[in-house]
């Protein structure tokens, strides 16, 4: 029965969706210089599915995507990453991960490893709904697919040792440090 009412909801839901303009990689403050900075994943390819063991809890594994990337700038200080939900049925996209201060040194991040108790390397901020590290797929039941957009920027200067409540504060916080992004969006359906 709930997963009926669920399903008629995200039915009625259906035509709300596509704050695209609203991710952060679209803030015009955020514009760095385009690069051959690219974001991959051995678990799926541009605008696939994302597996399910990678979904939310109640849909998946909430286990955080394996994730590559080449291209990083030489005069890089921080990495971060963001992933985004841009077809939620909200005024603005669901933000699933913030995380910065990614070593600068790597080339990814193993399945897994966007958790605070997992990577200690890496701090992690809230995203939406006041939810810390990866929190994967999870859309309303009936509402169709969802895009998922991991961002990940390349910093000039370091962010300042600051509390970032949410990713409006994280590009006032980013401004004038972005030297390019990469992006790498997976699809998600729950039946």
């Amino acid at each position: 029965m709930k997963t009926m009412i669920e399903r008629a909801i995200g039915v009625l839901l259906r035509p709300i969706r596509g704050h695209d303009a609203q991710l952060l990689c679209r803030d015009p403050r955020l514009a760095g210089v385009l690069t051959a900075m690219v974001l991959t994943s051995p678990a799926f390819a541009e605008g696939e599915s994302i597996p399910q063991r990678h979904a939310g809890l109640g849909a998946g594994q909430n286990l955080s995507p394996p994730l590559q990337w080449r291209g990083v700038p030489p005069e890089t200080v921080g990495l971060v990453l963001v992933m985004q939900d841009p077809d939620a049925p909200l005024p603005r996209p669901v933000t699933h991960l913030v995380a910065i201060d990614i070593p600068v040194d790597s080339d990814g991040v193993a399945e897994g490893r966007l958790v605070p108790e997992a990577s200690a390397a890496i701090v992690f901020h809230r995203g939406s709904f006041g939810r810390i590290g990866y929190a994967g797929p999870r859309p309303v039941r009936g509402h169709g697919e969802h895009r998922y957009v991991f961002q990940l920027f390349a910093l000039a200067r370091p962010l300042p040792a600051v509390d970032i409540p949410d990713v409006e504060a994280l590009a006032s916080v980013m401004e004038g440090r972005v030297l390019t992004s990469a992006t790498l969006t997976g699809t998600y359906r729950r039946r």
